[in-house]
């Protein structure tokens, strides 16, 4: 008899209710209501661990359950990050050029406009002209689609070139790790056409709401991340289920077995890579707004190592797991990083936690992996029921 999709994924239902009943109370808490338990600073904070929770489960899917250590899936939420980034500067820019264009006696012509808007973006790097990659910039409904399309093309072109060799292991590792920080480089360059390492700023400043309160922008992009996550909760529990989850899973534990039986490995490990780094582009293109400001340093490589480490301490191949280990390590690293926890005077040396947090980091890393192998989620497992 077969399962339902519940039956199969009870954690689903678990998630949406925790995800729900969250959502609704920070708003009810937040300077929107009234209340102003927490601060608006606070909810783009808890908005943008959202975003990280939701590429965190995109990294289990194709780690955890696919076998794929992909050390470059930040930089997919880097360039979804870019992508809404430059809409948002393009609109931003070009109402501030209108407003002080509106006084003069004849009506700027549209290149003038143009030139202008130019100047303003790329005037930080000693340029004015729009490279080719702002060609869309004025248009959301097209920078939106580049949100999607850019990460999922990027990663489809590399996986397919990657596992019709049928690379694999650590080599694939390098690979993705190699590909990050030949983007972050290009990045960096003036001449890459993205403000090179000054990056994209101003961003939580949404084009036509100038006048809206960031307390209620950060609430509505808190709720967008919110059902986005749970959304892409869904849709990857739906992925690892069935018979798809079986062969994907076949796939981590033993690819040559795999295709003994007939699947074709390479189709179903592209569709993983390609799809877990569409949905990646999206949580960054939700992300960067919140934050307010995107930069060459935000797809360096060292940012997807860390979301292996918020993986492995959550638990590798639980869905649930992975959002527990980006949720714990980003509430965390705010905390120690953003003065919140006091410093330790131990006499001849004073611990300041914005210095050692790292290193609290890299010895949470080691020691889950050697006492906790299933990390976070694998405690709560034998929580809530009892070991076999």
């Amino acid at each position: 008899m077969n399962k339902t999709f519940i039956a199969q994924n009870p954690s689903v239902l678990w998630f949406l209710a925790f995800l729900g009943i969250f959502t609704v109370a920070v708003t009810l808490l937040s300077e929107v209501t009234g209340v102003d338990v927490i601060s608006t600073s606070f909810v783009k904070t808890l908005g943008k661990t959202l975003c990280l929770c939701l590429i965190a489960i995109a990294m289990d899917v194709v780690w955890g359950y696919c076998g794929i250590l992909s050390l470059g899936h930040f930089a997919f939420f880097g360039i979804g990050g870019y992508a809404i980034g430059m809409w948002l500067m393009y609109a931003r820019t070009e109402g501030i050029v209108l407003d002080s264009l509106a006084g003069q006696a004849l009506p700027a012509t549209p290149q003038e406009i143009s030139d202008a808007i130019g100047n303003q973006i790329f005037g930080v790097v000693g340029s004015a002209e729009f490279p080719m990659i702002w060609s869309f910039a004025d248009s959301l409904f097209l920078q939106l689609l580049m949100v999607v399309l850019v990460p999922g093309l990027l990663a489809l072109v590399f996986g397919w070139l990657a596992f019709r060799s049928r690379v694999t292991g650590v080599y694939l590792s390098i690979l993705t790790q190699a590909m990050t920080l030949a983007l972050s480089l290009y990045l960096f360059q003036n001449d890459s056409g993205l403000r090179g390492n000054n990056g994209l700023s101003g961003l939580q400043n949404i084009p036509g709401f100038e006048a809206t309160p960031q307390a209620t922008i950060s609430i509505v992009f808190f709720i967008a991340s919110a059902v986005a996550l749970g959304a892409g909760y869904v849709f990857f529990a739906w992925i690892v289920s069935g018979k798809m989850g079986s062969v994907i899973k076949g796939i981590r534990d033993n690819e040559a077995r795999v295709r003994f039986l007939g699947y074709h490995v390479e189709s179903y490990k592209l569709f993983v890579f390609t799809i877990t780094a569409i949905i990646s582009g999206i949580a960054g293109a939700l992300y960067y707004p919140q934050a307010g400001i995107i930069n060459p340093g935000e797809i360096a490589p060292i940012a997807s190592i860390y979301l292996a480490v918020w993986v492995a301490i959550g638990g590798r191949g639980r869905l649930y797991g992975a959002a527990i280990g980006a949720a714990f390590v980003s509430l965390m690293s705010s905390w120690f990083t953003g003065g919140g926890a006091p410093d330790i005077n131990l006499g001849f040396y004073v611990i300041q936690w914005t210095d050692w947090w790292l290193v609290l980091l890299g010895v949470t890393f080691v020691a889950v992996t050697l006492f906790f192998p299933k990390g976070i989620g694998g405690l709560f497992d034998y929580l809530v029921r009892k070991p076999e």
